[in-house]
């Protein structure tokens, strides 16, 4: 067998039974056993003499053995073994494993680790660990003792003697991929040396030297995959060479009734830069709640519509596709620009039409969900993708609808042509960490100042019966000639259930505050009949607006200056703060009412939060911070590996000191084809799964 590729099954001390085991744990080979990390670590090598132990604490302990008997009370098995180190004696007691008694015998010195307790006035220690204190290397006790995920039929102590085994006869092969350079400058030990004392460190300072070695090459792998894609783009492929501003760009910006701020007006120079040039733009644009992401947006698809293309604009939900889809509308139809709409909700008829619209090109500009890159769908020239609340979307999501661009091509037997620009958007400020690790591969562009008059807004957490107080002052705002949105609690079960509990919660309302104007907005309501329901709200006509989380993002009344969330625990701190963002943008006082009685730690801080900043890069670092990468943005939706031993936040300078090395290697290596450099062009490929496998040919 191959080394690290060796099934697990051939490995001293395990055999079918304990291998199917392993496999429950995704070990099936060497190499994953050595890759099965601690998920922590026990001190152990503190020995304290017995006499100053305490009970209910995790103490460690070495004495001489007195004593070894096995006791049958009720029929029940118990070994207890008594040791002294002259300070004390202590009980080591073990249920119903009578075969322990032999691991002993009087006059051994024995190291024993675990939780004190005192019983009949003696310490004792429940099946502790333990090791014979021989002046061997000792593994389960007397140590930084590592502890492991496991079943409930791998027992701990017998998982940790097998990596050890696995660590001792294989580490030596696990391949060298960081440039020698590379480690040397940064003074990183060896592979080899990082793979034993990740499991099995001296002391605290060799498991952090072996935790950043690991995080360090996992790191560089991955902004060297990220840099491989970007400069592909870059030096490789063909865009679409757009066309400087014309009349129609003039037309639009006549059209708005605001000037563009100057953060917006530096993103749109940075956008129609990339645009005009010969290669594929691949940007992204964040921003916090309400900074102008969608006028950027529009600008970008009327440039690529005045070059004589088309553009599209991909949402993750039908809600959001169709808020843009109206706003779009209201925007581009005056300047003779038809917009469609494609989710999986919509009528046959109408779908049949926008289908045929785009294919023949009557339709220049397409929104919608990801019914937007399914195969029978047609562009006739697709110059421009972009997609919004891309932490939603996979790089596979983004690539196909980019693809469409190239679907004409490919039909007639051609070569591929242009690309299509690809602009990505969120309307939650992504953290600097995970903005140049998950998309390295992007340029970024940040709005990061809000348009002139929008209000901070005064953020109070409120309990469920403090509740009719809140009303009141929703009253009060209304009299003063202000509206209010009331946004219902979170339901999962469906959109269904969702709209049934937004209609109660309506008519609760309308019976609280008969003298005011209640409306409702919940998914189910078709397109015309949201319109309807927003339309009538920005005229005032209604006053407290109901709604689902329908009025997450693209909802703009500057007269709302109250957003009441209940049962705002159950929502993300990303979805708070993007309900809060829709008031405050007029030039009253504004409020955000969370009404909670927060269940647990998790949501108490969540809310606290939302009381404390309204900056979004802040609560973004935060979320970060509760919930971790893998929840926040989901980094197998990215087509990137989850993150093994790095950490985002806590190894942002050892990222950035990743991300300038890997860009200077490809500066001097741009495929790694040197030959030096082949473990590293391996490990990139298989951190990315193949999907640089157009890039990395031979």
């Amino acid at each position: 067998m191959d080394g690290l590729a060796t099934p697990v099954q051939y490995l001293k001390g395990v055999g079918p039974a304990r291998a199917a085991e392993l496999g429950r744990l995704g070990i099936a080979t060497i190499g994953d056993l050595i890759r099965h990390l601690p998920r922590r670590y026990e001190d152990r090598s503190c020995l304290k003499p017995i006499a100053s132990i305490v009970p209910d604490a995790v103490e460690t302990v070495q004495g001489r053995v007195l004593a070894v008997e096995e006791l049958r009370p009720r029929g029940r098995s118990l070994v207890r073994v008594a040791i002294s180190d002259g300070t004390a004696v202590l009980f080591g007691v073990w249920f119903n494993q009578p075969y322990i008694q032999h691991h002993f015998r009087p006059g051994q010195q024995v190291i024993f680790s675990g939780k004190v307790e005192r019983r009949f006035g003696r310490l004792q220690m429940n099946a502790p660990e333990h090791e014979i204190a021989d002046g061997s290397d000792h593994l389960h006790a007397g140590r930084i003792v590592p502890v492991y995920p496991t079943t409930g039929r791998l027992h701990p102590r017998h998982l940790r003697a097998l990596i050890k085994a696995a660590v001792d006869g294989y580490a030596d092969l696990v391949p060298e991929v960081l440039p020698g350079a590379v480690r040397r400058g940064l003074g990183l030990m060896s592979a080899a040396q990082a793979w034993r004392a990740i499991h099995f460190p001296s002391d605290e300072a060799e498991l952090e030297a072996a935790r950043r070695r690991l995080a360090f090459e996992e790191l560089f792998v991955i902004q060297l995959g990220l840099g491989l894609l970007h400069q592909h783009v870059r030096r490789r492929e063909t865009g679409y060479r757009h066309a400087p501003d014309g009349e129609l760009a003039r037309r639009f910006m006549d059209s708005l009734p605001f000037r563009l701020t100057p953060a917006q007006e530096r993103v749109v120079r940075e956008i129609k830069a990339d645009m005009e040039s010969p290669y594929p733009m691949n940007r992204l644009v964040q921003g916090d709640v309400g900074s102008g992401k969608t006028i950027v947006a529009a600008l970008a698809l009327v440039k690529a519509v005045e070059s004589g293309w088309q553009g599209a604009l991909m949402a993750p939900t039908e809600i959001l596709a169709e808020q843009h889809y109206i706003r779009l509308r209201r925007l581009l139809a005056p300047l003779g620009v038809g917009v469609a709409l494609l989710t999986g909700g919509q009528g046959r008829e109408e779908r049949e039409a926008a289908l045929f619209g785009l294919s023949a090109g009557h339709l220049r500009v397409a929104v919608g969900t990801h019914a937007l890159i399914q195969e029978h769908v047609r562009f006739q020239n697709l110059s421009l993708v972009i997609t919004d609340e891309q932490h939603r979307f996979g790089v596979r999501q983004r690539a196909a609808l980019a693809a469409k661009g190239l679907q004409r091509e490919v039909e007639k037997g051609r070569r591929a042509g242009a690309v299509p620009d690809v602009l990505v958007m969120t309307a939650t400020p992504i953290p600097r960490t995970l903005a140049l690790t998950v998309f390295g591969d992007l340029d970024v562009s940040v709005i990061d100042a809000l348009p002139p008059g929008r209000q901070p807004v005064i953020t109070c957490l409120v309990s469920e019966r403090e509740r009719g107080r809140v009303y009141a002052f929703v009253r009060d705002q209304v009299r003063a000639g202000r509206q209010a949105y009331v946004v219902c609690p979170l339901v999962e079960e469906s959109d269904a259930v969702s709209a049934r509990a937004a209609t109660e919660w309506a008519a609760r309302l309308a019976r609280a505050l008969p003298d005011l104007r209640v409306g409702l907005l919940h998914g189910r309501l078709k397109p015309a009949e949201k319109e309807a329901v927003m339309a009538a709200f920005q005229a005032g006509e209604i006053q407290v607006l109901v709604a689902t989380t329908v009025v997450e993002v693209g909802v703009d009344v500057p007269n709302a200056t109250v957003m009441v969330i209940e049962g705002a625990d159950r929502f993300g701190l990303a979805q708070l703060h993007q309900l809060r963002g829709r008031v405050g943008r007029g030039e009253h006082p504004s409020w955000c009412f969370l009404v909670a009685d927060p269940a647990n730690d998790e949501a108490r801080q969540r809310l606290a939060v939302m009381t404390r900043t309204g900056d979004g890069f802040t609560i973004a670092e935060e979320d970060l911070a509760l919930r971790g990468p893998g929840e926040l943005f989901g980094t197998r939706q990215h087509g990137l590996p989850d993150f093994l031993v790095a950490h985002p936040i806590r190894d942002l300078p050892l990222l950035e000191t990743a991300r300038r090395e890997a860009r200077a290697l490809l500066e001097r290596d741009p495929l790694l084809a040197a030959p030096e450099h082949a473990e590293l062009r391996r490990a990139v490929q298989e951190k990315f799964r193949g999907r640089l496998g157009h890039i990395l040919v031979g």
